[in-house]
């Protein structure tokens, strides 16, 4: 069955990236949760996934700028270390949390409180090839989701580099061709960020291994009909 990813959390219904969006993503029974990590001024692994705090808490510093007191006091105690996030995992018996790593110098950290939160592979990744060719490089045996943005696929030689457990593709480029393309190469597909449940629904039923949305609700619907077709129709 396609598993159902909590995009940021909740955030239809919690602030995005808060400890109260991504437990309420992991009550609802996401499958898994997405969370967007960034570094303070002293390389210390937040969740928030803009550079800055404009969009959420109208600063425009850049988060690099602020020491973690500084990033408490401007939003209130919202953001959350990477090391709280994991913890709040770490309570529930069920889910996988996967970190958005955007840069490099992102990977050590993030590599780091994962392995302190001891949770082992209910913690994954995903980012593009930079960030997630230091991950690689970091950690052998780390999964890893490939993010990919484009028609034209990834190489043999990158794919032979990184190792991706999956490669993890913006919703519109996903098409039967590119699902077989992908199973072919023991590669799953993850699918991001899919709000409506027509969109979903096509994806589903197209055999994609994980669907990314800020809509948990809404896709946990849309899959559990999807599992009750092909359940009905491997009945006949």
């Amino acid at each position: 069955m396609t598993e159902a990813v909590a995009h940021r959390g909740d955030p239809y219904h919690h602030r995005e990236n808060t400890l109260p969006s991504v437990r309420s993503a992991l009550l609802k029974g996401a499958d898994v949760v997405e969370v967007d990590v960034r570094l303070t001024s002293a390389g210390e692994p937040v969740l928030l996934h803009d550079p800055t705090l404009e969009r959420l808490w109208g600063s425009p510093d850049p988060v690099t700028s602020l020491t973690s007191d500084a990033l408490f006091k401007l939003t209130d105690g919202q953001v959350p270390s990477l090391a709280d996030a994991l913890g709040e995992l770490a309570g529930h018996e069920r889910g996988r949390m996967l970190l958005d790593l955007t840069e490099p110098a992102q990977a050590a950290p993030a590599l780091a409180a994962a392995r302190e939160s001891a949770l082992g592979d209910r913690v994954y990744y995903c980012g593009g090839p930079a960030a997630m060719r230091e991950l690689r490089g970091l950690d052998q045996d780390v999964e890893i989701a490939l993010t990919w943005t484009t028609s034209a696929l990834p190489g043999k030689g990158l794919l032979a580099e990184i190792q991706p457990r999956w490669l993890n593709l913006r919703f519109g480029l996903i098409d039967a061709p590119l699902v077989a393309w992908c199973h072919g190469r023991h590669l799953k597909v993850a699918a991001w960020t899919a709000d409506w449940e027509r969109s979903m629904g096509r994806l589903a039923r197209l055999g994609v291994d994980a669907v990314t949305s800020n809509r948990l609700t809404a896709l946990q619907r849309v899959l559990r009909a999807d599992a009750a077709r092909r359940a009905g129709r491997t009945g006949r």
